[in-house]
């Protein structure tokens, strides 16, 4: 009798641990703690930049085909479509594209998010930035899908502010999974903005048709303005700089845009809204956001 009694506790012990440990692996990962919430999720607003870009310029097509589950209903976006690209760069531009699906991904994991904001990815809102670069409006207007040469420096516009984000974002966080996720995504999108640097910086000094003007001016005017609408000093630097600006004093070859410590620079979603929105306010949307960027953070400078 007494070894039956044994035998019957042990069993109900095992199924009681049986059973506690398939909850565990059922329940869902926890949402992080505000102020982290909101933290990790207004990255959004510039991964679905990001990924309907590069989609649309490698494929055509964008989150809508590719994985519409993930764009919760958002508004497609304005103006973007197929670029005309050699095989090389159409094949890294399609990764980039793939990559920022995983991001959007990752980031929904932890937060629940919001839908795809509307995006102008036209040639218009990318001539624009271009036109402000310059202070003057470029003849013709620039399209960034007519070539592959344009393709590259309106993807210049890009990553790197997300960079930017990621190194600002990251000092903010209370939570060790929030931080593991942000360097996780820092360190794609620097990726991503050290190979659109150096597929550039091969063309640094390549004429860009019918403007006149090198890949390496074009880069710089596009820093200036970053650094303009930013309105917080240097955080942004072409790919050709003084040599006391270059690396350790010593070159004027900038392969990557960092400070005098060759540590990357950091923005604040201030700062970042600024930049997208096209106009330095982080009040006022515009530029790629026609309504402006959504989730708490991105909201609150629009109700103000």
């Amino acid at each position: 009798m007494a070894l039956n009694i044994c035998s019957i506790t042990t069993t109900s012990i095992i199924v009681l641990l049986a059973s506690f440990f398939i909850i565990l692996r059922a329940t869902p990962t926890q949402e992080p703690e505000s102020p982290d919430i909101d933290l990790l999720e207004f990255p959004l607003n510039l991964e679905y930049l990001e990924a309907e870009f590069f989609l649309f310029g490698s494929l055509g097509h964008g989150l809508d085909v590719v994985a519409p589950g993930l764009a919760h209903g958002g508004h497609p976006p304005i103006g973007a479509r197929l670029a005309k690209l050699g095989f090389l760069v159409k094949d890294i531009i399609l990764q980039f594209g793939l990559q920022e699906v995983g991001h959007l991904r990752a980031i929904k994991s932890r937060v629940r998010g919001f839908p795809r904001p509307l995006l102008n990815l036209s040639s218009a809102a990318f001539g624009q930035v271009m036109d402000n670069a310059f202070g003057r409006p470029l003849h013709p207007h620039f399209d960034p899908y007519a070539n592959e040469i344009n393709y590259l420096l309106a993807s210049y516009v890009i990553p790197y502010i997300g960079l930017t984000g990621y190194v600002g974002t990251n000092p903010e966080l209370q939570h060790a999974t929030s931080k593991k996720l942000v360097a996780g995504l820092l360190g794609v999108e620097a990726g991503q903005d050290a190979v659109i640097r150096a597929l550039l910086y091969e063309r640094r000094a390549q004429i860009v048709h019918p403007y006149g003007v090198t890949v390496a001016e074009f880069t710089n005017r596009i820093s200036i303005l970053r650094n303009r609408l930013g309105n917080t000093g240097l955080k942004d630097e072409g790919l050709v700089v003084p040599i006391l600006q270059g690396s350790e004093g010593r070159v004027s070859g900038n392969i990557l845009s960092a400070d005098k410590d060759s540590l990357s620079y950091s923005r604040t979603p201030a700062e970042i809204l600024r930049i997208l929105y096209g106009g330095g306010d982080e009040h006022v949307p515009g530029g790629f956001y026609p309504n402006g960027g959504d989730g708490h953070i991105a909201r609150s400078y629009l109700n103000n």
